[in-house]
């Protein structure tokens, strides 16, 4: 029997266009998508240098774009949030019927940008019983400590979870722990039909 219930937030709640910010980036310069700036994206990601300095390294490469161009590319992979998602959430929280977790590689740029821009992100926020962004608990999927990490915190047997995520990377890595998966395509499937498509495990 499922009793907790672990979800991404991009392409699971919040809908993303992951190309988004490279062509962005391309429209102000001379730009690839390096190893070098592949690390600068995971470092930042998990807290490991700060905005500014996240900035910094852009603005090395492509000197000739402001500060406000950088941000507004970056944040470009960030779409809209269709409230149904948020109120599938809120109506699951009111019922207390499962653990609720969100687990997120989530940087600061990006969620400053969700604060601003969805009217309901602190409700939104308030329905689940723990909320972790990769950034400030300074660990990112796919690694298994992460999952390791929840698991532990809150004491919480894996034969009993189920984790939504729309990159198989992320679920293939929770699997390996025991947790139950949903590797969900955001173009054809929506979280708010959980529980008939897996319907096996509730």
């Amino acid at each position: 029997m499922i009793k907790t219930l672990i979800f991404d937030f991009g392409d699971v709640f919040i809908n993303l266009d992951k190309t988004a910010t490279a062509k962005a980036l391309l429209k102000l310069g001379a730009f690839e998508m390096s190893p070098e700036i592949v690390k600068t994206n995971n470092q930042y990601e998990v807290g490991q240098i700060s905005t500014q300095e996240f900035i910094q390294t852009y603005q090395d490469i492509l000197p000739k774009a402001t500060k406000k161009e950088l941000i507004d590319a970056w944040n470009a992979i960030l779409l809209d949030f269709p409230k149904h998602r948020f109120d599938f959430i809120q109506k699951l929280a009111s019922k207390r019927e499962y653990k609720l977790i969100l687990l997120s590689n989530t940087n600061e740029l990006h969620i400053q940008w969700i604060k601003k821009n969805v009217a309901f992100y602190e409700d939104f926020k308030s329905s689940f019983d723990a909320f972790y962004l990769s950034h400030e608990i300074h660990l990112r999927k796919p690694s298994a400590a992460i999952f390791k990490f929840v698991l532990d915190q809150h004491q919480i047997n894996p034969s009993e979870t189920i984790f939504i995520d729309d990159t198989k990377e992320n679920t293939d890595s929770a699997i390996k722990t025991g947790i139950h998966t949903w590797n969900n395509n955001p173009k054809t499937e929506d979280i708010t039909n959980l529980f008939t498509i897996k319907s096996n495990l509730f």
